[in-house]
């Protein structure tokens, strides 16, 4: 299959349905929300929030219709294999042709301007992407694609802390991020947090840290362990679903990190809304 339909494919799939790891965070909270509902602590309004988010997305696959009104801009992640034989203008060819296949085809709202200040003209097909490059090891190639909403994409920060601040200043930082965003972003969100590298690189990795299947934790114990305490304190905030109260205002957090310099510890946080689209593209030697 040519990979331009495969990507179209996937992305025409993602838009109208979450994948089955953040259906069931969603229906977690839902149950949490419920059983608190019921025992006088929680927040009613939280819960119909949550209950219209699962009639939502039942309506959206029946009816095979996007899941929300901003079909978001395509984050592109792309791995290719040092060994691959396709070259890397045939490849973005086919995933410039795969995303706008998919705007055509699933009711993407066009939502991508040419420039940012001054006209603000609109692109019609919501291309270009933001495509970022990788080489691994292998000969194969993995496309990754984050459907990323504004609403919640506009609520995402970066800061340069002190680098002897350690975790509380991580954590501290992420929780006034997230305090100050309130219900801009639609909770309840998933957090994809960047550490080290340079300011830019942090705003990377935050991005994909929300590749990760959210029913994986940090393969590093501390960083899992991290991952948790940020998660807790998030829950403290009581921001809940649709910023009406609640017990449950992040559904996951995940960490990514690299390398920096012993003068900086950069920190960004992408927030993600309920509706964490991706769709995951993979070519091991087929026809491209």
């Amino acid at each position: 299959m040519k990979l331009s339909k495969r990507i179209s494919e996937e992305l025409q799939k993602a838009v109208v349905e979450l994948d089955e790891g953040v259906l069931e965070k969603i229906r977690e909270a839902h149950a949490i929300e419920s059983a608190a509902a019921e025992a006088s602590r929680g927040s009613q309004a939280s819960l119909a929030v949550l209950n219209a988010i699962l009639d939502n997305l039942a309506q959206a696959k029946a009816q095979s219709l996007p899941m929300c009104q901003d079909t978001g801009m395509f984050l592109v992640f792309v791995d290719v294999g040092k060994a691959c034989p396709l070259a890397l203008a045939e490849i973005e060819t086919e995933i410039l042709e795969g995303c706008a296949d998919a705007v055509k085809k699933a009711h993407f709202r066009r939502s991508v301007v040419i420039e940012p200040v001054y006209e603000r003209i609109n692109t019609q097909d919501n291309l270009p992407p933001v495509i970022w490059w990788n080489l691994v090891e292998g000969s194969g190639l993995t496309i990754q694609i984050l459907l990323k909403g504004f609403g919640s994409e506009n609520c995402s920060s970066v800061r340069m802390l002190n680098p002897t601040g350690g975790e509380e200043a991580i954590i501290n930082a992420v929780e006034e991020i997230v305090s100050e965003s309130g219900g801009k972003p639609c909770p309840p969100i998933f957090v994809g947090v960047g550490l080290g590298g340079s300011m830019d690189r942090a705003a990377y990795l935050s991005k994909s840290a929300l590749l990760r299947d959210v029913r994986v934790t940090h393969p590093e114990k501390r960083y899992a362990e991290l991952e948790e305490k940020i998660l807790a304190r998030l829950q403290r905030l009581g921001i809940g679903s649709g910023g009406l109260g609640g017990m449950i205002t992040a559904l996951h957090v995940a960490i990514a990190y690299e390398s920096t310099h012993i003068a900086g510890l950069p920190l960004a946080v992408s927030i993600n809304c309920w509706a964490d689209r991706k769709a995951t593209i993979v070519w091991e030697g087929d026809d491209a």
